[in-house]
């Protein structure tokens, strides 16, 4: 296009884009809008898109996108400008004195949320979206620019290679789409899905397409037949309404045979209305009109007016028996509703003048959701796992429950007692050790369902068991969780740490009483350390190696033999209580139990792996151990607990054996794990019998035991 031609036609879209701001923003306002265009038609001046248009169109068509959610004047000068500080020589002082501070912060977050990259690049793609959640808490309005622009990108798509844009639809999906549903903006989020979806699937989605062609001469027949008898009900009961027939969209349709594994036939017998009345009172008594007009069908209808959903969405829905029997889906709301269905947290500045509480509980819902983020953020070990976390929480179905105090509480689907309890308080979730459901007693496991009451049992000193990271649903629950035992572990390797050094600073003539500050300074600052304790966690994690650090410590730069560090004559068996926590860890090829000889090995990130001291796996790691990690051991003269065991018992076959084997070992106040039998032919068996025990005195009471049944021919404990 010559320059002139373009300049005629870049003109005629900005005034239209001023003519349709005029419907709700004031002249100031609208100049702001202007003069935000102009300045980025200058920065991005010979700039071009890979379509070979001037770049400028994308930032006209993003803010052209927000017009239409009648977002504010400052998102759309946002939106002008979003990629001028990425892109151009423009800095965010010069934007902050030109257009004010919050255009120029909206700007600098939009700039910063770089593109994701999901298949090759997943530590940039948690990094990034780590700096969305930042910009996000700042002002919200930085997720809407970038929603606008990820949407235009997307109805852009088809100038780029096949492999880019395949990226592109696969991150929409999985990220775009579900942060528009999750801040209610739902046209934002069809639109992604079917775009998104043409994109990865194309064959799919024109068959889908197709079909639904095919269908709509029929369809159109009984939808208008179906509209004009609810209307007319409507108007004799004297109800002012809008009756809307609804399609369902490309890919609503497709994850819906999927998921359902249904035929598009049965998906498309469904047909669905909305109805738009003026007030909530309307709305239910539509609801009893409709329910008038044909049967509804028993367990479909929701309440959505009276407990809104995570994402501050309003209506009631039902599904009746329509003419024919034909399945009817009815969603009955307000205008205000419908806007906040469709724009979301975006119809938040469209009512923010009349301060309607639709738009003033969406906001609040999304501010909500927003510092859960940052929560999640700081609890995060990583930028890895922050993004797990987020992904979890990006697919809210709802179960509503209730505390014994009657408050409702919102929760994903299929979260457990545990979710209820840290969505309570961290407190309450941390010290959890059972639940009732309706007044009885459950396990913490059991998914909960709406309408449930649910009490949470707590105990004083009761800690987080790490199995809960594998039943909770809740992004917040799995954080907390994992928070609470990153901290548990951290405080057990300094304990465990403490007791190694001080075993090898004895095993030198030393003791870390006798320790100066000094020595310990010296060492923390030769190790790049931050403190002492740091030294000490890394002791007790097996990062560092307690015996050198010991000389490191009283600067002893040599043996004195000449010879090479050989600890483990001359050091006292490290002791073990039984209550070291997680960086004590018992060996599974052998499994020790009290009163056996044992000897550890230390591990970096495990601590210390108790072995028996004859296990063949033991030997051949001290044989290996050039740096001092092994160690020796003791049990504690008073040591309690169970402890795992394997027991292999040869059996002749007999009927009932395995129950004979179970009742001698629980009469002897043993727990049974688990059983597995392995068959040698039909006469002799061998079973395996993996159980915990006190020690080897327990273990060998259950021994004779078991030998004296008729059947039993052999018994053996299992190690290597």
């Amino acid at each position: 296009m010559p320059a002139t031609d373009y300049i005629v036609a870049m003109t005629a879209t900005i005034q239209d884009l001023t003519n349709k701001l005029d419907a709700y923003l004031d002249e100031d306002q609208i100049n702001l809008v202007r003069n935000a265009y102009f300045c980025a038609e200058q920065a991005h001046e010979g700039q071009t898109r890979r379509s070979g248009e001037p770049y400028v169109t994308h930032p006209l068509a993003v803010a052209d996108i927000l017009a239409d959610m009648h977002m504010d004047h400052q998102s759309l000068a946002a939106a002008m400008l979003h990629d001028v500080i990425e892109d151009t020589k423009v800095d965010k002082e010069s934007l902050s004195e030109q257009f004010g501070v919050t255009v120029a912060e909206l700007v600098d977050g939009v700039s910063k949320l770089t593109q994701f990259e999901f298949q090759t690049q997943a530590e940039k793609q948690a990094e990034n979206f780590q700096k969305m959640a930042m910009a996000m808490a700042r002002d919200l309005r930085v997720i809407l620019v970038k929603l606008a622009d990820r949407l235009h990108n997307m109805r852009t798509l088809d100038v780029l290679g096949a492999e880019k844009r395949r990226r592109i639809a696969k991150e929409t999906l999985e990220i775009y789409a579900p942060i528009a549903n999750r801040l209610g903006m739902n046209d934002v989020r069809i639109e992604f899905e079917d775009l998104g979806f043409a994109t990865l699937y194309p064959m799919r989605a024109k068959r889908i397409k197709a079909a639904i062609a095919a269908t709509r001469g029929h369809r159109k027949e009984l939808v208008a037949n179906i509209e004009k008898q609810v209307d007319d009900q409507l108007s004799t009961d004297g109800i002012p309404a809008r009756v809307i027939g609804r399609e369902k969209h490309l890919y609503s349709i497709y994850q819906k045979m999927r998921s359902k594994s249904k035929s598009f036939t049965e998906i498309m017998d469904v047909f669905a209305f909305r109805i738009v009345v003026n007030s909530v009172d309307d709305c239910y008594r539509t609801l009893g009109s409709v329910h008038n007009l044909y049967k509804p069908r028993p367990g479909h209808f929701k309440d959505y007016i009276a407990i809104p959903k995570a994402n501050g969405y309003q209506s009631l829905h039902t599904v009746l028996f329509g003419m024919h029997g034909i399945p009817i889906e009815i969603q009955i709301r307000t205008e205000e509703m419908e806007q906040m269905a469709n724009n979301g947290i975006a119809a938040h500045w469209l009512y923010k003048a009349n301060n309607q509480d639709a738009s003033v509980g969406s906001h609040a819902r999304a501010r909500q959701w927003v510092q859960g983020l940052l929560e999640l953020q700081q609890n995060a070990g990583n930028s890895l796992e922050f993004i797990e976390n987020v992904k979890i929480d990006l697919f809210p179905e709802e179960v509503y429950v209730f505390t014994p105090k009657g408050r409702i509480m919102e929760l994903p689907l299929g979260s457990t007692p545990v979710d209820f309890a840290y969505a309570v308080h961290t407190d309450i979730g941390n010290s959890c050790v059972g639940c009732r459901i309706n007044r009885r007693l459950a396990a913490l496991s059991q998914p909960l369902q709406s309408g449930q009451t649910i009490e949470i049992i707590t105990a004083p000193g009761a800690n987080p068991n790490p199995s809960w990271l594998d039943m909770v649903a809740t992004s917040r629950a799995r954080s907390q969780i994992r928070h609470y035992l990153k901290h548990l572990k951290s405080g057990e390797s300094i304990e465990l740490g403490r007791r190694l050094l001080n075993k090898a600073l004895m095993s030198l003539g030393s003791g870390l009483d006798e320790v100066t500050s000094e020595q310990r300074s010296a060492l923390v600052e030769s190790a790049n350390a931050d403190d002492f304790d740091q030294l000490l966690e890394e002791v007790g994690l097996g990062n560092r190696v307690a015996y050198l650090t010991a000389r490191q410590l009283l600067d002893i730069h040599e043996d004195e033999t000449g010879g090479d560090m050989v600890i483990g004559n001359r050091e006292k068996p490290l002791v073990i209580a039984g209550t070291e926590g997680m960086m004590i860890n018992f060996a599974k090829c052998c499994s020790p139990i009290p009163g056996d000889d044992i000897g550890g090995h230390i591990t970096a990130g495990r601590g210390v792996v108790v072995h028996l001291a004859d296990c063949r796996n033991y030997h051949e790691i001290q044989e290996r151990d050039k740096e001092g990690r092994s160690v020796a051991l003791r049990w504690h003269d008073d040591i309690q607990g169970e402890y795992r065991v394997e027991l292999k018992v040869e059996v002749e076959q007999q009927r009932g054996i395995i129950a004979s084997l179970a009742n001698k070992i629980n009469s002897f106040d043993a727990s049974i794990e688990s059983i597995k039998v392995e068959e040698r032919d039909s006469k002799a068996s061998i079973i395996h019998i993996f159980l915990s025990v006190h020690n080897r005195i327990h273990l060998a009471r259950i021994i004779r035991r078991i030998r004296v049944i008729k059947s039993v021919v052999k018994v053996t404990r299992v190690k290597l």
